[in-house]
C-alpha cells in the first residue's frame, strides 16, 4: 500500500482547509500552515511520489552536486537540472545593474536567461564569474567553515564525519549534518530551506534479518526544513533525503527503516492551487524501488575518494518499473 502519497495529499488538503494568505519574498503570496510531519517506512518502496510523474534524474543530479561539495550550477546545467538556474539568473542581474550604473562607458547587452545559461554550460571563466550560488547546501555539507569570509577550501567535511561516526559509534546521539552556518547566511543566495538533518541507528529484528541478509543494523533519517514549497518543493525532498538515507544506508551496511521530514511553513503558493486539488484527486499507484551503482563492485569509500564526483553519476540510478500519473506543471517563484 502506497502511504506516502495518501500522506502527500492530505497535507495538501490540510493546507486548503486550514492555510492562511501570508505574502512572501517572491511576491505570488501563498496560503500557509505551521509544524507537519511526513513519515515514510523505506521497506515499504522508495519515497518517489505516483500522483504525479517526479523529475528522478533531475532530483539525482542536484543531490550529487550537494554531496560534491559544488556550489556552481555548471555542474548542474551540464547534466540538464535547470532548478538553481533562476537564482544564479538574479545574482546576475543584481551585478549587471550596478555594473551599468556605475560604469562611465556604455556597457554591453543584458544576457537573457537562456543566453546567461549558455554561456555557464559553454564557458568554465564565465561559469567561474557567474555560477557561483554563495556557501549553499554542499559547502557547509563537505567543507563548514567557522568564521565568515573564509574561502571554500578547507573546513569541516560533515558528511565524512558522520560515516565515520556511524561506524565507529552508531549508538551515538550526535549524527547530524547542518546547512545553517550563521556566519555565512548573508552570502547565500538563498538561505537553506532544508537545514539540517540526524540518522538514528537500531539493531535489526530477526524478520529483517531474514528479508535484509547481512543487515545487523538499520538506519533512520530525519530531516528539517523551514520552509516547505509544498507542490513543487516538497516531493523533490522528500526523495532526495529518501535516496540519501539509501547512499549512507549502503556506505554503512545498513537496513534503511524510516525518513521522516518536521516541516515547517508549510505552504501553497498562489498560482499552484488548482494544480494541488487536481493532485489530490489522483489515485496512488505502488511505490518504485532504486537500483543504484549495480556496476560498481566497490561502494565503499566513495565518499573519501577525491575523484567520486567521476565515479557516481546521475545515471547510475534507475528506477525499477516506475509508475505514476502524468506530470502537473507550474511555475517556480525564486
Amino acid at each position: 500500500m502506497n502511504n506516502l502519497d495518501k500522506q502527500y495529499q492530505a497535507l495538501l488538503q490540510d493546507i486548503l482547509d486550514n492555510g492562511v494568505s501570508k505574502e512572501d519574498r517572491t511576491g505570488t503570496g501563498t496560503i500557509s500552515v505551521f509544524g507537519r510531519q511526513i513519515r515514510h517506512n523505506m521497506q515499504e518502496g522508495f519515497p518517489l511520489l505516483t500522483t504525479k510523474k517526479m523529475a528522478w534524474r533531475t532530483m539525482v543530479t542536484e543531490l550529487l552536486w550537494f554531496l560534491r561539495g559544488d556550489t556552481n550550477i555548471k555542474y548542474l546545467v551540464k547534466n540538464d537540472c535547470n532548478i538553481w538556474n533562476g537564482d544564479a539568473y538574479k545574482n546576475y542581474e543584481k551585478w549587471y545593474d550596478n555594473m551599468a550604473k556605475t560604469t562611465p562607458f556604455e556597457v554591453p547587452r543584458k544576457f537573457t536567461e537562456d543566453e546567461f545559461i549558455k554561456a555557464i554550460k559553454l564557458d568554465d571563466g564565465y561559469a567561474e564569474k557567474f555560477g557561483e550560488l554563495g556557501p549553499i547546501y554542499g559547502k557547509q555539507w563537505r567543507q563548514w567553515s567557522f568564521e565568515a569570509g573564509e574561502n571554500n577550501k578547507g573546513g569541516v567535511d560533515q558528511i565524512q564525519n558522520l560515516i565515520n561516526d556511524l561506524k565507529a559509534n552508531p549508538d551515538s546521539r550526535r549524527l547530524m549534518v547542518n546547512a545553517w552556518n550563521v556566519g555565512e547566511l548573508n552570502q547565500m543566495v538563498l538561505p537553506p530551506c532544508h537545514y539540517g538533518f540526524q540518522v538514528y541507528t537500531r539493531p535489526t529484528t530477526r524478520e529483517e534479518k531474514i528479508t535484509n541478509p547481512g543487515k545487523y543494523r538499520a538506519i533512520s533519517l530525519m530531516w528539517n526544513q523551514r520552509s516547505v514549497d509544498t507542490f513543487l518543493g516538497l516531493p523533490f525532498n522528500i526523495a532526495s533525503y529518501g535516496l540519501l538515507l539509501e547512499i549512507i544506508a549502503r556506505e554503512v551496511n545498513m537496513m534503511p527503516d524510516q525518513l521522516i521530514g518536521n516541516l515547517g511553513d508549510v505552504h501553497l503558493y498562489n498560482n499552484h492551487i488548482e494544480q494541488a486539488k487536481e493532485q489530490i484527486s489522483r489515485e496512488p499507484m505502488p511505490l518504485t524501488t532504486v537500483k543504484h551503482m549495480d556496476h560498481l563492485h566497490k561502494f565503499e569509500s566513495w565518499l573519501f575518494d577525491p575523484n567520486y564526483g567521476m565515479l557516481l553519476r546521475p545515471k547510475d540510478f534507475i528506477l525499477d518499473n516506475y509508475q505514476s500519473h502524468p506530470s502537473i506543471k507550474a511555475p517556480l517563484s525564486n
